[in-house]
Formats: C-alpha cells, sequence, structure tokens
C-alpha cells in the first residue's frame, strides 16, 4: 500500500468533502440480482450535481491548495467529468479554473463545463495535444495542474465512494469498479482492503481501451476506437495508480461494446437511472461474468450520468434490436400492384406493427421487376418476431434479417 493514499487520506478528505457533495445512495436492486445471480448494490454516483464521482476528487484537490495556488487558479486538460467537476468546485470557492480541451470536442461538453464556470481552451486535435498545452499554460501563468486520476489527493476524494458504500452496506463482498486512469479503484480499493481485508476488487475495462489490464498482465493490445464508455477510454493509466492498483486489485475484466449497451439499457429501464457507458461498465461486467459474483453481494458504482441524448436514443433502440423487439426485414418482392399488400397481410394477421418501409428499385443485382423491401418492424418479443418470419418464408417469401453488432 502506498504512503501517499491510505484510509486516514481517505477519511480526512472524506471530512473535507462531505458538505458540499451528494451523500449518494447505495441501494440493493432486486430485478438486477434476479437477473445476475449476485446481490447487486447500485451505488448512484451519477446524483452528484455534475452527474459523476470525479467532483470528490476534484474537491479534495482544490481544498489542499495553498492561499497563493488559490489566487492563481488550477489548471486541467480534461473534455468529461473531471472538467467538470473541477470547474464547478473551483468557482464555488473562489478558485479561477481552465480547462484545456482537444478542438473536436462536443460542443455540448464545451457548453456544460462553461455553465459551472471553467474556462475554456480549445488547443490541439488530441487529448495528448490538449495536456501538453494545459502544461505548459500551467508554467506559463504559474497555475497549479490538477491531474484527473494520477494525483494522490484526487484519488483520496474518490476512495470517498468506498467509505459511503461500505458504512451503508457493510456486508459487501466485492466492489466491481470501472478503470481509466484508475484513479477512482487506487482510493476505492485502499479504503476497501483497510477495512475489510477480505473484500474482493474487481477493475472494468473496455474492450477497446484495455490499458491497465494489459499493463497489469504484460500485454501487448491496442487502445483504440469508438467507445461508448469514453469516460474510461484512457490510452495511458496513471503511474501512481497503476502500482496502487497492482498491489490491490484480484483481477481486472473486459467489456465490449454490446455489453455496455445492454447495461446502460437495463439501468434505465430497470432503475430508471440515466448512466454513460462507463457508469454502465461495473453491471456490464457482473452480467458478462456470472460465474464470479454469484451468490455474493456485489457493490457496483454508477461513476456516471453525462451521455447525450441521441446518443442514449441509439443505444435503447439498439438493445430493443438485441432483443427481438424491433427489427429490419429485408424482403425480395415483385414489382407489381398488390405484391406489398400481401406482404402488409401477413404481418397484420401476426400481430407485428411497422414502423417503416423501404423499397430499393434502383442499385439492386435483380431484374428491372424486382424489387428489395426493408421493413421496420416492433413485436412483443422475439418469438413473435420468429413467427413472423416463419409465416413469411411459408409464403413463398424469402426473409433476410438485418443484424446488429452482439
Amino acid at each position: 500500500m502506498s504512503e501517499l493514499l491510505t484510509l486516514d487520506h481517505i477519511r480526512a478528505a472524506h471530512e473535507r468533502i462531505r458538505d458540499s457533495i451528494v451523500a449518494t445512495p447505495t441501494l440493493h436492486s432486486q430485478t438486477l440480482s434476479k437477473l445476475t445471480g449476485a446481490n447487486i448494490y447500485l451505488k448512484f454516483e451519477n446524483l452528484q450535481f455534475t452527474a459523476a464521482y470525479k467532483e470528490r476528487g476534484a474537491l479534495n484537490a482544490l481544498l489542499l491548495l495553498t492561499h497563493e495556488q488559490r489566487s492563481k487558479g488550477v489548471i486541467a486538460a480534461s473534455a468529461g467529468n473531471h472538467a467538470q467537476g473541477l470547474s464547478y468546485h473551483g468557482t464555488r470557492l473562489g478558485i479561477p479554473v481552465t480547462i484545456v480541451m482537444p478542438v473536436p470536442t462536443p460542443t455540448v461538453k464545451v457548453m456544460q463545463t462553461e455553465s459551472v464556470g471553467g474556462i475554456v481552451v480549445l488547443h490541439g486535435e488530441t487529448f495528448d495535444d490538449a495536456y501538453k498545452h494545459a502544461r505548459l499554460l500551467e508554467a506559463e501563468r504559474g497555475l497549479t495542474f490538477v491531474h484527473p486520476f494520477d494525483d494522490p489527493n484526487v484519488a483520496a476524494g474518490q476512495g470517498t465512494v468506498a467509505l459511503e458504500m461500505l458504512e451503508s452496506i457493510p456486508s459487501l463482498d466485492t466492489l466491481v469498479v470501472p478503470i481509466g486512469g484508475g484513479g477512482l479503484l487506487s482510493g476505492m480499493g485502499t479504503a476497501a482492503r483497510a477495512l475489510n481485508p477480505d473484500i474482493g476488487l474487481i477493475g472494468v475495462q473496455a474492450e477497446l481501451y484495455p490499458s491497465m489490464y494489459a499493463l497489469l498482465k504484460n500485454q501487448q493490445l491496442p487502445c483504440e476506437g469508438d467507445t461508448l464508455a469514453e469516460g474510461i477510454a484512457v490510452k495511458i493509466p496513471g503511474s501512481f495508480t497503476s502500482e496502487v492498483i497492482r498491489g490491490l486489485v484480484d483481477d481486472i475484466v473486459l467489456v465490449s461494446e454490446a455489453e455496455l449497451e445492454t447495461a446502460v439499457s437495463l439501468l434505465l429501464q430497470i432503475e430508471k437511472t440515466v448512466v454513460e457507458g462507463a457508469g454502465a461498465a461495473g453491471l456490464a461486467a457482473v452480467m458478462a461474468n456470472p460465474e464470479i459474483f454469484a451468490g455474493k453481494n456485489v457493490g457496483v458504482v454508477l461513476c456516471g450520468g453525462n451521455i447525450d441524448t441521441r446518443l442514449l436514443a441509439n443505444v435503447l433502440l439498439r438493445d430493443l434490436a438485441r432483443s427481438g423487439r424491433l427489427a429490419r426485414l429485408r424482403l425480395t418482392l415483385q414489382d407489381r400492384p398488390g405484391a406489398l399488400y400481401k406482404v402488409m397481410r401477413l404481418f397484420n394477421e401476426h400481430n407485428v406493427n411497422i414502423i417503416e418501409i423501404y423499397h430499393q428499385r434502383i442499385f439492386t443485382t435483380l431484374p428491372a421487376k424486382g424489387l428489395i423491401t426493408d421493413i421496420e418492424c416492433e413485436a412483443r418479443d422475439a418469438d413473435q418476431l420468429q413467427g413472423l418470419v416463419d409465416g413469411l418464408n411459408a409464403a413463398g417469401y424469402l426473409v433476410e434479417r438485418v443484424e446488429l453488432n452482439k
């Protein structure tokens, strides 16, 4: 265990920040417990003011600044939750906050950061570009850099999540914690192991960004791609946090994009709570690895809820498609009066609702009198949809399902 991060540091951080953050609830989920075979307890960090746990570490770091550091201000490179947490609490405390973001950062994230008081500087095409520029401005302006994860004071603030979880549910056997740079797991793991040496600690990363997984398992794995869990899409984990996690974690598991999407959808449908991809990673890990967690009291951190509404809509619809409630069926028809009507009668017989119909006459390999018809439809469940497909096949139609990634 690192001397720079101990249970005493985390308890002191909690005393410092507790009056200025939300003591979010840890609640048992009966339905998710039945689905997974584990006793699932959810920590709703998406209920913080800026909708993420990042406020905790940012606030602890701010409160430990000297008077001179406060007067000059702080700087960070971030396009996510750290930017909002640092900006919100810095502004509240009268500390100037500058955030450097890459130029392609979505406008909504820039606006969210500015709305809570941050001064946003756009620079470079990548996070690495923004990070280098932030360190340059740090030196030029005499600012204090607040790292999003590789800082003992930040990690101590994040560790307060575990204090609250174990105070609320002392019987927790295992904590499942998303890993990006490692600040959350290093803080939570340090606190949890000090309070209960036998507690299990499982880290979670997206398959597209397995940086900590690869580091601790001595593997070379690519870290790239458009992941739903952009909050944990970190190519190089922290050096401090890596060493702490190396001595604490029992295992790190990877989750696919489809598993992340399903978890986001389930949390909205079952718990009526909105989480971002990274916030759903813990539940995704439990569902993907039921043998690890079966029968255990499992604490899952919903670490953030900042997800674009259009993206959320896509995730929900894609999940309906995977479950068989939405489908796109592709049929080859003759281009003559009544051809589509005959197909519609079969949809009516099977009580399947038609959402959209698309005809393709020109760009096909069919004869001139043929056409391809795509029909988007909604069924009660996968069995009802299969009944329709069987009925179409029996009537002589060749039916192809347009599939999603699994």
